[in-house]
């Protein structure tokens, strides 16, 4: 694969996978007939993903500053961190177990971008790891906060990136097709 569609040097999906986004630009999703349902619940999850990155790097960045005592900075990383880890493994599964393949057959010439999707998977699964010892340092006092506000930073423009990728790629699908077959 080009190594500028690897996660962490892509600007963006190249412009023919991004070829339904003409006919279902973003700013009409919300009124498209097809978007209750499924693809609401779908975007709702990637924003809880956007913001348990952002709590926890605005967290981060509290205690660098001396804002929030580890007291307070600890359980607030075992709690979203531990949600933000467990709940991007579980969404990339169904993803790849089952929504990747489903749209992949309705729009196959969309088939390289599910295929850059399930990359970003793996790749993601080596960011959640470096994530969790991170945090995992922070919470036995082995590792500064800033560290790990480092960590969440990095991880966070990736998965950011990631998402943004996915959803030009998998909502205009939907919206085409109807979330009928998806379930």
């Amino acid at each position: 694969m080009d190594d500028t569609l690897d996660l962490k040097s892509r600007k963006g999906l190249p412009d023919a996978l991004r070829a339904l986004l003409e006919d279902f630009p973003r700013d009409e999703w919300q009124q498209n007939a097809n978007f209750a349902g499924l693809v609401e619940f779908w975007l709702d999850r990637h924003m809880m993903f956007r913001r348990l990155c952002d709590m926890l790097g605005t967290d981060a960045e509290a205690a660098v500053d001396g804002r929030l005592a580890p007291d307070q900075l600890n359980p607030r990383i075992a709690r979203f961190g531990g949600m933000l880890v467990q709940q991007l493994h579980g969404h990339h599964q169904i993803e790849d177990m089952h929504y990747f393949p489903v749209l992949s057959r309705r729009e196959s010439a969309l088939a390289r971008g599910f295929e850059i999707l399930d990359k970003d998977h793996h790749a993601m699964d080596g960011l959640l790891d470096s994530f969790t010892r991170s945090a995992n340092g922070v919470l036995q006092g082995q590792t500064e906060a800033g560290v790990f506000r480092e960590e969440i930073l990095s991880f966070e423009n990736m998965l950011l990136r990631h998402l943004e990728d996915e959803e030009d790629l998998i909502v205009p699908v939907i919206l085409k097709h109807g979330p009928d077959g998806l379930h």
